[in-house]
């Protein structure tokens, strides 16, 4: 646990069981290994009454390593055998960024439901190939917006501000720093093609927060920058980005997102959001609460009542999974609905575009 907690890109949450669906309900594989995110959205889903019952990666070691941890999952030979079995519900998976979109766009043409790690796209393009996948197959292209779903902090932050505890929310400050962990990224980690930009990729979450958070169903980037302050090593990584956005609702929302945790923090990234409402405001430490708590789930609420600090740590969960599961089985739209999915991806990628290279 301890290498999970230094560690983001192997750092995969882990609830309590609360089934959804009876054994043998909910049938899913998982596919393409190649961010350790996929041990986050196998976990979310195997507890909330998921069966895992295939594996596919065309490299044998990241199968057998996989499998050492789910042992129940079958290895299949191409991503092609997992698409023919009639009872594989959804397919999971944590491609190289770039290849995502396509997947997807296979998975669904399968008739399966697709699950992908965050950032879902690179370009624009994959984008409006995926939406034409899902109009055409009325399939689902779901993304585990980890910073979220996988976070009681900010799961709990969702519902206080959807029940007017801080009145109506006019700005959202997201804060994403991770720890690089250079040495053991992979090559596609470092190549702007592959991995889409800072923004595009961790900014990600920032945005789909917004979007929950402040109600706004679009937004227009005032300004993004990038730099590579640190890396001159890897040309093509950008270790710094930052944007402002404006919502269709009046909403703002100031962002930041950087490969800059220092090795003396005791967890992988310092995640922090506020958010601002004409009556309160909350503040979420996500992972640590600096010099004070190792342990995360810390929800700060200010508001014409008081001061609050809610520890939310194994109090919330993460309904996300269940609800996912329940919405492939009835066609619902509980989870998170695939407009919201797909705009959160937009604004990443727009974001991206837009961004100055600081010099």
């Amino acid at each position: 646990m301890a290498h999970q907690k230094s560690d983001g890109m192997n750092h995969a949450p882990q609830g309590k069981p609360s089934p959804v669906v009876k054994p043998g309900e909910f049938a899913f594989a998982a596919a393409h290994l190649d961010h350790g995110h996929i041990h986050g959205q196998c976990n979310g889903l195997l507890e909330a009454g998921a069966e895992l019952k295939w594996v596919y990666d065309p490299d044998p070691q990241k199968v057998a390593a996989f499998r050492k941890k789910y042992p129940q999952a079958r290895a299949a030979r191409s991503l092609d055998e997992i698409l023919a079995q009639p009872d594989i519900k959804l397919v999971a998976a944590a491609a190289i960024p770039n290849e995502r979109g396509p997947i997807g766009c296979r998975v669904m043409d399968a008739g399966k439901d697709y699950f992908t790690d965050k950032t879902p796209f690179t370009t624009l393009a994959q984008l409006d190939q995926a939406k034409a996948a899902v109009a055409r197959t009325g399939r689902k292209y779901m993304v585990y917006f980890s910073e979220r779903l996988h976070v009681e902090a900010a799961m709990h932050a969702g519902d206080l501000v959807h029940g007017g505890a801080i009145g109506r929310v006019i700005q959202v400050i997201g804060l994403g720093p991770h720890r690089l962990n250079k040495a053991s990224r992979p090559a596609w980690f470092f190549k702007k093609e592959q991995y889409g930009g800072i923004l595009c990729d961790i900014g990600s979450h920032q945005y789909e927060q917004f979007l929950h958070y402040t109600g706004a169903t679009d937004a227009t980037i005032a300004e993004a920058s990038v730099a590579n302050y640190n890396n001159p090593d890897t040309p093509e990584l950008e270790d710094f980005g930052q944007s402002i956005l404006i919502g269709n609702n009046g909403a703002t929302s100031y962002v930041r997102v950087d490969w800059f945790t220092p090795d003396g923090l005791g967890t992988w990234g310092d995640g922090r959001t506020i958010i601002l409402g004409t009556k309160g405001y909350i503040e979420l430490r996500k992972y640590i609460d600096v010099a004070r708590e190792k342990t995360g789930g810390h929800v700060y609420l200010v508001n014409d009542e008081g001061e609050q600090h809610i520890n939310v740590a194994g109090k919330v969960g993460y309904r996300f999974f269940g609800q996912l599961i329940l919405d492939c089985l009835n066609r619902t739209e509980n989870a998170m609905t695939q407009a919201h999915a797909f705009k959160a991806a937009e604004l990443c990628l727009k974001a991206q575009a837009k961004a100055v290279r600081i010099a």
